[in-house]
C-alpha cells in the first residue's frame, strides 16, 4: 500500500508538473501584446481565443482554464496591445474599428498569436480557433486567410465577409453559435454566411438559439442566457473532441 501511495504520488505530480497557466508577453509588428497560455499536459491539442471587444479580461481567462479543464491547451491572444483594455463604448469602437479598417494587420495579429503559442511548445498542428463577439469576427478573417487550423468557432461574432474576400481557401470546418434575438448581427447575415459557406464546399454547422441575444453567452451580463451559453458550450466541447486528435 506504501509503495502504491508513492507511485501514485509521483503520477500527480508529474500531471501538476505538467500543467500550468501563464501570461505570456510577445510582439507583433514590434509592438508589446500579453496573452494567456494555459496547457493541461504536453502535446494537448490548442484552442486559439481570440476576445470580445474589450480585449483580454477575466472572462476569456475563465473560459481558457474551462477548456483546460476538458483537457486542451488554450492560448488567449491580445489583439489589442499589451495593457490595453478599454472599458468605455467610444474606446472599444476605436479599436475594433481601426482593425477592421486595417485587415492585413487583423491576420498579422492573429497569426503572431498563434506562432507565440507555438513557441510555447503548444501543438499548433492539431489546432481550432475560436472567438467572441469582435473574436469571432476574427476567426473567421483568419478562416478567410486560409490558416491551416483543422477548425473555426464563432459565438454571436460578426459574420459578414468584407469585399475582396472569400472562404475559397478556408482549410477547415466552421462552427456558428448564433443568437436568434441579436439585433446587431442578423438572421440574414447568418443565412448569408450559410450561402458562401456552401458555394465554397467548406464543412460547416450553423446553430441558432432562439430568444439569445448578442453576447448571450457572457457571465453576469443582463444579456447572458444560461441555456444558451450551456448548450453551446456542451456542442463546442462536442465538435472539439470530433475535430481535434486526441
Amino acid at each position: 500500500m506504501r509503495l502504491h501511495s508513492i507511485l501514485f504520488g509521483s503520477i500527480l505530480s508529474m500531471l501538476s508538473a505538467l500543467s500550468f497557466s501563464q501570461t505570456v508577453t510577445y510582439q507583433v509588428d514590434g509592438k508589446p501584446y500579453e496573452g494567456y497560455y494555459v496547457s493541461p499536459a504536453e502535446s494537448a491539442p490548442l484552442v486559439l481565443l481570440l476576445h470580445d471587444w474589450d480585449g483580454l479580461t477575466d472572462y476569456e481567462i475563465k473560459r481558457a482554464e474551462m477548456l483546460k479543464q476538458e483537457g486542451y491547451a488554450v492560448f488567449a491572444a491580445d489583439l489589442f496591445g499589451k495593457g490595453i483594455r478599454p472599458t468605455a463604448v467610444a474606446d472599444k469602437q476605436q479599436h475594433t474599428g481601426a482593425l477592421y479598417k486595417d485587415r492585413a494587420k487583423l491576420q498579422r495579429l492573429v497569426q503572431g498569436a498563434l506562432d507565440t503559442a507555438k513557441a510555447q511548445g503548444a501543438n499548433v498542428n492539431n489546432s481550432v480557433a475560436m472567438g467572441y463577439c469582435f473574436g469571432g469576427a476574427a476567426v473567421l478573417e483568419h478562416a478567410r486567410a486560409g490558416a491551416d487550423m483543422k477548425g473555426f468557432v464563432t459565438f454571436h461574432g460578426g459574420l459578414s465577409t468584407p469585399p475582396g474576400q472569400s472562404y475559397a481557401n478556408t482549410k477547415g470546418s466552421v462552427l456558428v453559435f448564433h443568437g436568434s434575438a441579436d439585433s446587431m448581427i442578423t438572421l440574414n447575415d447568418l443565412a448569408q454566411l450559410g450561402t458562401e459557406l456552401e458555394q465554397n464546399k467548406i464543412p460547416h454547422e450553423l446553430v441558432t438559439y432562439g430568444g439569445a441575444p448578442h453576447a448571450f453567452t457572457v457571465f453576469g451580463s443582463d444579456r447572458y442566457r444560461e441555456t444558451a451559453d450551456r448548450h453551446s458550450w456542451t456542442r463546442f466541447i462536442q465538435y472539439l473532441k470530433e475535430t481535434l486528435n486526441d
